[in-house]
C-alpha cells in the first residue's frame, strides 16, 4: 500500500514539470518572435529612420501617417516582415514533418520535389510571358507567376502521391519518387534557361535565389491561409510523428494508422512548402537548420518541436531577411543566399562533430 501511495503522490509532479517545461519553452519562443516582429520593421535598405520621423512628427504636431517613413513602414517593411515570418514558420514545420516521416535527418522541404516543381512552374511562366496575359482587361502579372509556381508544386505532390498509392506509400517510396521528380524538374529548368534571353535568364535566376523583396498584404494573405491550415493539419498528428520517427512497424504496433498518417503529414507539409515557394521563391536550409537546432535544445517530442519550430523558424527568417537588407545597404541581398551561407557551414560542422551529430540525430 505504501508503495502504491507513494507512486500516486509522485506522478502528478512529474506531469506538472513536463507541462511547465512545455509552456515555458513555448512562451520563450513566442516572446522571441514578438520582439523580432516589433524591431525588424525599424531596419531596412533605406536610410529612413522610423523613430526619428515619429519624434519629428510629434514635435511638429503633424500627422505621422502622411510622412515618407510611414509609407515605407506600412507598405514596405511590415508586409515583408510578415511574409518572412510566415515563410520561416511554414518551411520549418515542413522540415520537422519530412524528417520524421522519412526518418532521414537530411530530409527538408525540397527533398520530395515540391520546391523543384514550384520552381519549374514559375520558370515556365517567366519564359512564356504568361505574366502579360490579361484577365477581364487586367494583366495577371505576379498572379500568373505565383499561380504557375503553385500549380507546379501541386503537380509534383500529386505525382508522388500516385506513386505512393501504387507502391507502399512508405518513406522509401515517397523519398525515391520525390528525388526523381526533383531531378527531372531541375533538368527541365535547365532546358528552359537554355532557350531564354538575357532578361528572362536574369529574372529566372533571381527568382530561384529566394527573395522577399516586393511584398504586399494580399501576397501575405495568400501565403498565410495555406500555411496556417497546414499547421492545423499537422498539430493533431504530433504523437503520430513521434511514433513514425521510430519506424512504420513500431508506429503500427502503437496503434497508428501508418498509411493515413503518412498521407496527411505529407500533404500538409507539401501544402506549406508550395504556398511559401509560390510567393517567396525557394528559400533553402530553413527547414533543415531550424528543426535540427531545436531538436538539440528542446528534444525530439513533436508535440513541442512542431510549435517551437514554427515560432523560431519565423524569427530566424525575419532576422535573416533584415540582415540581408542592411548588410550591403542600399543593395539588398536575396535572403535565400544568406540562409544558404548560414546553413552550409552549420551542416559541415555537424558532419565533423560526432557528439553534436549523435545529440541531434539519435
Amino acid at each position: 500500500m505504501s508503495g502504491l501511495s507513494s507512486s500516486r503522490v509522485a506522478e502528478p509532479p512529474a506531469l506538472s514539470t513536463s507541462s511547465q517545461r512545455f509552456r515555458r519553452l513555448l512562451l520563450l519562443s513566442a516572446a522571441l518572435l514578438l520582439v523580432v516582429l516589433a524591431l525588424a520593421p525599424l531596419f531596412g535598405s533605406s536610410d529612413i529612420s522610423v523613430l526619428r520621423s515619429l519624434l519629428d512628427a510629434a514635435l511638429a504636431k503633424q500627422p505621422w501617417q502622411h510622412s515618407p517613413a510611414a509609407r515605407v513602414l506600412l507598405y514596405g517593411r511590415i508586409p515583408r516582415v510578415l511574409a518572412a515570418a510566415l515563410a520561416g514558420a511554414g518551411l520549418s514545420i515542413a522540415g520537422v514533418a519530412f524528417q520524421a516521416l522519412l526518418r532521414n535527418p537530411l530530409a527538408d522541404p525540397f527533398t520530395l520535389g515540391v520546391s523543384s516543381g514550384s520552381s519549374l512552374g514559375a520558370v515556365l511562366a517567366i519564359r512564356l510571358g504568361w505574366e502579360s496575359l490579361q484577365l477581364f482587361g487586367q494583366p495577371l502579372g505576379e498572379f500568373a507567376l505565383s499561380g504557375c509556381a503553385l500549380a507546379g508544386a501541386i503537380a509534383v505532390v500529386a505525382l508522388v502521391y500516385v506513386v505512393g498509392e501504387r507502391g507502399s506509400a512508405g518513406p522509401s517510396t515517397l523519398l525515391l519518387s520525390g528525388v526523381t521528380l526533383a531531378l527531372l524538374a531541375g533538368a527541365l529548368i535547365t532546358a528552359v534557361l537554355y532557350t531564354a534571353d538575357f532578361a528572362e535568364t536574369y529574372r529566372i535566376v533571381r527568382w530561384q535565389m529566394g527573395d522577399l523583396d516586393v511584398m504586399r498584404y494580399d501576397l501575405v494573405l495568400r501565403m498565410a491561409v495555406p500555411v496556417l491550415f497546414a499547421m492545423l493539419l499537422l498539430w493533431p498528428h504530433a504523437r503520430d510523428l513521434n511514433a513514425l520517427s521510430a519506424g512504420s512497424d513500431a508506429a503500427a504496433g502503437l496503434g497508428v494508422d501508418v498509411r493515413r498518417a503518412t498521407r496527411v503529414v505529407y500533404l500538409a507539409a507539401s501544402l506549406a512548402v508550395a504556398a511559401v515557394v509560390s510567393v517567396a521563391g525557394p528559400i533553402g536550409f530553413v527547414g533543415l537548420l531550424v528543426p535540427h537546432t531545436l531538436r538539440g535544445l528542446v528534444g525530439a517530442d513533436h508535440r513541442l518541436l512542431l510549435p517551437t519550430s514554427a515560432l523560431c523558424g519565423a524569427s530566424f527568417l525575419v532576422l535573416c531577411d533584415t540582415l540581408a537588407q542592411v548588410m550591403f545597404r542600399p543593395a539588398v541581398l536575396p535572403v535565400g543566399v544568406l540562409t544558404a551561407s548560414i546553413g552550409a557551414p552549420f551542416f559541415v560542422a555537424l558532419l565533423l562533430s560526432r557528439s553534436l551529430r549523435r545529440r541531434l540525430w539519435v
